[in-house]
C-alpha cells in the first residue's frame, strides 16, 4: 500500500505500508543486525540468529519489531524482507546516521570539523535519507524501504557532525513525513535536541521519539520532556548489567502516574551478542509486560506495546 498526503496514515515496513492497527504488539526499539567499532566481537550479523530471535519474539506474542540500526552500521538490508516473510513479524527499518564513533575512520569528518558541511558526506545526507525512505535501502530487494530516521545526540557538547545529521534528518522528515528517533546519552542535553529539531527546524514534537530515557536519573527531566509532547522510548529493560535496568520499571511507573502513559514506548534495544543471550526482545513480553500488568492492570502493557507505537510510527507519507 502506498499513500499520498491527505489519505490514510500508514506505517512503512520492509514488506510495504500497513495501517497502524495491523502492527499489534511492537518492540519499538531494537536491533536484529548492527556493528560498531565500539563493540568489537559483539556484532549482530547472522541472519539465522536473527530468525531465531524473531521466532522467539513471535512465540511470546510479538508482532512487530522496529530496528533503529541506521546507514553504515550493518543493518542487514538484504535479509530483512526475507526474515519478515519467514517469521511473520513485521519489521520497520531505519535510515539515518549515528555518532562518528560508530563508523570506521574516514566515513565522516572528525567531530568539530566545521568544514565538513561543505563536503561529502554531509552535502547529500538529507538526500540519502529521502532516497532510502522513498526508493529503498541499498543492497535490499526492490521496494524494501525504512519507516523512520535514526540519529543521535552526543555525550557532552554537541558536535558539528550531530548538528548536521539533525539538520539532514529534519529536512528528510519534512520531505517525507517520517518520524525521527533519537539516541540520547546520559551526559547529553535532550531539551537541546528538542530546541534543534522542533524549535529551529519545525519538526512537530509528536513526530520525535527520544530513546534511552531510563539512562537519566532525574525524574523531573523525564516529566518535562513528556510535557513537550514527544514520544519517550524506554528501551533498556533487556540490557542486563546496564545501570539503567535498575530504574526502568520505576521510570515507567512515574510517567504513567503523572499522566504520560500515551507517550511511552517499550523496546529491548538488543545491541550486542551478550545482550541477545540475556533474552532479547522476547523478554519485553515475558518479563516487563507481566510486571506492568500486575502493577497497573492489563490495559497498560496493551497501550505501551500496541496503541502507542501505532501512533508514533504512523505517517501521512508525503511521497509514495
Amino acid at each position: 500500500m502506498t499513500t499520498t498526503a491527505g489519505t490514510t496514515r500508514t506505517v512503512r515496513t520492509v514488506l510495504g505500508d500497513l495501517v497502524p492497527a495491523e502492527l499489534g504488539v511492537t518492540d519499538a526499539h531494537d536491533h536484529l543486525f548492527i556493528r560498531s567499532p565500539r563493540f568489537p566481537g559483539q556484532e549482530l550479523d547472522d541472519p539465522a540468529a536473527a530468525e531465531d530471535v524473531l521466532r522467539a519474539y513471535a512465540a511470546a506474542g510479538g508482532r512487530t519489531l522496529v530496528q533503529w540500526t541506521p546507514w553504515g552500521m550493518g543493518r542487514g538490508a538484504d535479509a530483512l524482507a526475507g526474515l519478515s516473510r519467514t517469521t511473520g513479524v513485521h519489521i520497520v527499518a531505519a535510515t539515518g546516521a549515528h555518532q562518528t564513533a560508530h563508523y570506521p575512520p574516514g566515513c565522516f569528518p572528525a567531530p568539530g570539523d566545521d568544514a565538513g558541511d561543505r563536503t561529502a558526506p554531509y552535502a547529500d545526507l538529507a538526500e540519502r535519507f529521502v532516497t532510502e525512505l522513498t526508493t529503498g535501502l541499498p543492497g535490499a530487494p526492490e521496494g524494501v524501504r525504512p519507516g523512520l530516521i535514526k540519529i543521535a545526540d552526543d555525550a557532552g557538547p554537541r558536535t558539528g557532525h550531530t548538528r548536521r545529521t539533525m539538520a539532514a534528518a529534519a529536512e528528510a522528515h519534512h520531505a517525507t513525513g517520517a518520524p525521527i528517533a533519537v539516541h540520547l546519552e546520559p551526559d547529553g542535553d535532550p531539551h537541546g535536541v528538542l530546541r534543534q529539531l522542533h524549535g529551529r527546524y519545525g519538526v512537530r514534537p509528536d513526530r520525535i521519539i527520544l530513546g534511552h530515557l531510563t539512562r537519566f536519573t532525574d525524574r523531573t527531566l523525564h516529566r518535562s520532556l513528556a510535557a513537550e509532547g514527544v514520544f519517550l522510548a524506554l528501551d533498556s529493560p533487556s540490557r542486563i548489567g546496564h545501570p539503567a535496568d535498575l530504574q526502568a520499571f520505576d521510570v515507567i511507573a512515574d510517567l504513567v502516574e503523572t499522566g504520560h502513559a500515551d507517550q511511552l514506548l517499550l523496546g529491548a534495544d538488543t545491541t550486542t551478542r551478550t545482550a541477545r543471550e540475556a533474552g532479547g526482545p522476547a523478554r519485553l513480553l515475558t518479563d516487563l509486560a507481566p510486571r506492568l500488568a500486575r502493577g497497573f492492570g492489563p490495559e497498560l502493557p496493551e497501550r505501551l506495546l500496541v496503541a502507542n507505537p501505532a501512533a508514533a510510527l504512523a505517517v501521512d507519507w508525503r511521497t509514495s
